[in-house]
């Protein structure tokens, strides 16, 4: 069995779905890619059991079959030679694969390609298309606010809430909480699943660079990205989302307008100056000025820095974690954010004080860190 393939896109395409193996499999089969070559079309699959993607890439071939090739040593290999037609030749009886390229020949052992595992079906799927933009946009504004907890599995991923209105996503860790709404997209009926990070984190990375439509197919278990020449196939979260709508406090009297970048430095330097195990940051609002202050009482460490801001609400203090504001600052991308606040007990709420798109609607919750006296 023999196929030729430029190296470069050979590369590219299995870096693209490189990024789903893990590094201790419990079958060693996973450690390999599965090509199945069919007349001029390789399709490659990589898969760690709970996520699979599938890509295809144009070969020279007039033969068909199947064989699973070591990933790494593949990768390795075809990172160190310049772009190039390779010739791959498959001994079926006993998996050896030999590579010729202009500088030699290099022979690999493969595994019988019909023992990788079968990739799952969407059956009977819902589905919806939305731009990769979209897409892109709606997994970086929110998966950093993701749980990390093994025992809460349903927080550790990202709730997709479909209607015939909007898209909605919502990632909180019980500490934090981003929902990220696109009134230009809509779905033809009601639905919600749970996506895991990992997959996510797989998609981000490859829709930065894609133009076209994503076409995402889904049922109770499994859900289906196409787009392009990549299919990513993953195991949806199973349980029941937390009532997100619930802990976003209504009644926000206290509002305040800032710079964000010139809010977001000040919070990096205070912040090295406060706490170690609770990262305070201490924020005083009276008239038109902030003071954020930080200190770290078993060192004698303590910083603070005025800035201008607009404030509209009675004076107050609150106390927030500083990384979680830096993580959600920086998240954002306007000039300015608001901050509403109702008390030093209640959560704060940020948003973008203008939006360059007018069907896109950003909301970052964050809890208080109780201020000592």
């Amino acid at each position: 069995m023999k196929f030729i393939v430029s190296s470069s896109s050979l590369l590219k395409q299995l870096q693209n779905i490189s990024g789903v193996l893990n590094s201790n499999n419990s079958l060693p089969i996973l450690d390999h890619f599965l090509f199945e070559i069919n007349s001029n079309e390789v399709q490659v699959t990589a898969s760690d059991l709970e996520t699979t993607m599938i890509t295809k890439i144009t070969v020279e071939s007039k033969e068909e079959g199947i064989i699973a090739i070591p990933a790494k040593l593949l990768l390795d290999t075809l990172k160190s030679l310049p772009d190039q037609p390779l010739t791959f030749s498959v001994e079926k009886e006993n998996f050896l694969i030999e590579i010729s390229s202009d500088y030699g020949k290099y022979k690999l052992s493969g595994q019988d390609g019909s023992e990788f595992p079968k990739t799952p079906e969407v059956e009977t799927p819902n589905t919806l298309e939305v731009a990769g933009e979209l897409l892109f946009n709606a997994i970086e504004k929110t998966i950093f606010a993701s749980g990390n907890d093994d025992l809460r599995p349903v927080m550790s991923g990202v709730f997709f809430q479909l209607s015939k209105d909007d898209l909605t996503f919502v990632a909180t860790d019980a500490h934090k909480l981003v929902k990220y709404a696109r009134t230009d997209a809509k779905a033809s009926k009601a639905a919600s699943f749970i996506m895991p990070k990992k997959p996510l984190n797989l998609l981000k990375n490859i829709l930065s660079s894609v133009d076209s439509p994503i076409n995402i197919e889904y049922n109770e278990t499994n859900a289906s990205f196409n787009f392009d020449n990549i299919q990513l196939i993953c195991r949806l979260i199973d349980g029941k989302y937390p009532n997100y709508e619930a802990v976003i406090p209504k009644e926000n009297p206290n509002k305040l307008t800032i710079d964000r970048a010139a809010l977001l430095g000040s919070i990096k330097r205070v912040g090295i100056f406060s706490s170690k195990t609770t990262h305070q940051v201490r924020l005083k609002i009276t008239g038109s000025e902030l003071q954020i202050s930080a200190e770290d009482i078993d060192f004698s460490n303590k910083a603070d820095e005025r800035l201008t801001c607009a404030f509209d609400g009675e004076d107050m203090e609150i106390g927030f974690n500083s990384r979680f504001l830096i993580e959600m600052l920086s998240n954002l991308s306007t000039t300015e954010v608001n901050l509403e606040m109702s008390a030093p007990n209640r959560a704060g709420i940020l948003t973008p004080a203008t939006s360059d798109n007018k069907d896109e609607h950003v909301l970052m919750l964050v809890m208080p860190v109780m201020l000592n006296a």
